[in-house]
């Protein structure tokens, strides 16, 4: 099961409030400004600034 698109539509990066983009794989929600990696389990955004992974250039 995919998220949903209205809750995609709505989530923002809690740090920047900035536009997130769902990887491709589904696994997770990236923020270019930031540079993190929020991950998706269980199809639940984990949106917390301390668990995201930071996104490698």
């Amino acid at each position: 099961m995919s998220l949903n698109k209205a809750l995609l539509d709505i989530l923002v990066c809690p740090q920047c409030k900035g536009e997130l983009q769902l990887e491709d794989d589904e696994s997770g929600l990236r923020c270019e400004a930031c540079r993190l990696l929020y991950a998706i389990r269980d199809d639940i955004p984990i949106m917390l600034v301390e668990e995201a992974q930071p996104i490698n250039p």
